[in-house]
């Protein structure tokens, strides 16, 4: 057996019936030219073929009741993986829209896995308008994060159109790594040197993890220095309670037309896009009469993986940010979120690497006490919510010469936190999965929209900006102009980028 660590365990600990803890890849593909009308059954038939099951894929909890997999979380070995189980083949009725993948995706995502089988589920759709077909993949938070389910998913394709006869994801192996701690076998004797590593570490941590949990109250207390804290979110119609119905909605842009709105703002990518969310959760919740006085707060997940580590598991950091929701003004905003993201990166920098994970424990701890407790959307939330940008591969690919064409992160949710948008770039582009509660979100698909419209705004304001400035000097940051957010009549007419996937 092999234990897991305390971060993916606790995925374990706070799944519920209103809360399934698995993550999803929707990979949308072109069929091949001149591909037979059986090339989708063939493809299934042969994938189902490759009996022999790679790590993680072959894991299956070792104590899968509710108080086995909480007390002694662990995985073992499944010698006798039932595929057809776990590989299935669906189809939409042709010729099927980009609504109604959306809608049997969400559909998909809401039912929970199997905690008697490894944990995992593999869909392959067929039907999809312009001769193209989906891969939806789902897993356990507890065996992969945003990073490694990438990585994993990314091993399974090819750069080269040409090539067949490839394997199934669940058949290709990971790169040999060092073996962490966390991978010693689930023994008596393994569990106490754990231990005692653990508290060594703690040990020589507490100081610098002391210090940064104290800068941390101190900046709840006086907000005016500028690092956003938890809990200082306000309560929103983003974090009340869930059911398990999820909503998903897509979007997509061109990176380099974000990028070139960062260059002009002197912002990073990830600022643009907390602008674009933040703005569109602002008139979303202004639809709604709804926008709090005080600015929403993002959760923001950050890897701490390093760059040659090919193995699974949860290895993340989070940063909180504020979104500026309160300010009307969108280049103002834009500079408040700039200003919040900046100084957490500072205060996350501070830490050595070895302090991340028992800083993440300590900062998610009062988190997970909320799921675990059953207060989770009955209080404050520690923030508002999650925004992940994951980077993906950057040339095309293919599986068995049908073009990868796009693909989309689906996340998931908890009680306090209705919504999860997750952004994942592929070949020149940045696709957005926004994750949600069905009936706690009605209407979220108009988020993915927003963001459309948010775009447009910023480049509305910042291009004319660019143009005055003389070429032979550094720009200067451009001066704020009234904002048409939260006005229905000024955005009615603006156009609608990408495609959202559910009404």
């Amino acid at each position: 057996m092999k234990r897991l660590g305390t971060l993916d365990a606790s995925w374990l600990a706070v799944e519920s019936d209103d809360t399934p803890m698995h993550v999803g890849t929707l990979q949308i593909f072109s069929l091949p030219e001149n591909a037979p009308d059986t090339f989708l059954r063939d493809m299934v038939q042969r994938m189902k073929t490759a009996r022999e099951v790679a790590s993680p894929w072959c894991y299956k909890l070792a104590f899968p009741g509710n108080l086995g997999r909480v007390i002694a979380p662990a995985w073992s070995v499944d010698e006798e993986i039932d595929l057809d189980y776990h590989v299935r083949h669906s189809a939409l009725p042709k010729p099927g829209s980009e609504r109604e993948l959306g809608i049997l995706v969400s559909r998909l995502h809401s039912n929970h896995l199997d905690f008697h089988r490894p944990l995992w589920e593999c869909h392959i759709i067929e039907g999809l308008e312009n001769n193209r077909f989906a891969l939806y993949t789902k897993m356990h938070h507890s065996m992969i994060d945003g990073i490694s389910g990438v990585r994993l998913m990314q091993r399974v394709l090819s750069t080269n159109p040409d090539e067949t006869n490839m394997l199934p994801p669940w058949a290709v192996r990971p790169e040999q790594r060092r073996a962490s701690k966390t991978d010693r076998e689930a023994s008596v004797a393994g569990a106490v040197s754990q231990a005692r590593d653990a508290l060594k570490l703690q040990a020589d941590m507490a100081p610098r993890l002391w210090g940064a949990m104290s800068r941390l109250v101190q900046s709840a207390r006086h907000p005016e220095d500028g690092l956003t804290a938890p809990f200082t979110g306000p309560v929103s119609p983003l974090n009340h309670r869930v059911t398990a119905q999820r909503r998903l909605a897509t979007q997509h842009y061109r990176l380099a037309r974000l990028r070139h709105l960062a260059k002009l703002s002197h912002s990073s990518m990830n600022d643009i896009v907390l602008y674009l969310c933040g703005t569109a959760l602002r008139r979303f919740l202004l639809d709604q009469h709804e926008l709090p006085d005080s600015p929403l707060t993002a959760g923001i997940p950050v890897n701490i993986r390093p760059a040659d580590d090919e193995g699974t598991g949860t290895q993340i950091s989070f940063m909180i940010a504020s979104l500026a929701t309160d300010e009307a003004d969108p280049l103002a905003r834009l500079e408040q979120i700039r200003e919040s993201t900046r100084r957490a990166k500072e205060h996350l920098q501070k830490l050595p690497r070895k302090a991340l994970t028992q800083y993440t424990m300590m900062l998610m701890s009062p988190y997970i006490l909320q799921l675990m407790s059953g207060m989770g959307g009955r209080m404050r939330p520690v923030f508002n919510v999650t925004i992940s940008n994951v980077p993906g591969p950057s040339r095309t690919l293919y599986y068995e010469g049908a073009r990868l064409e796009a693909m989309y992160p689906v996340s998931l949710i908890a009680h306090g936190g209705a919504l999860n948008i997750t952004c994942l770039s592929y070949d020149g582009s940045l696709n957005f999965g926004f994750t949600g509660c069905r009936d706690t979100l009605p209407s979220m698909q108009r988020l993915a929209v927003y963001t459309g419209e948010a775009l447009d705004e910023l480049e509305r304001l910042l291009e004319p900006a660019a143009e005055q400035q003389p070429s032979d000097k550094p720009a200067r940051k451009p001066r704020a102009r009234k904002p048409a957010t939260g006005n229905r009549s000024k955005t009615a007419n603006a156009r609608k980028p990408g495609t959202a996937t559910e009404e």
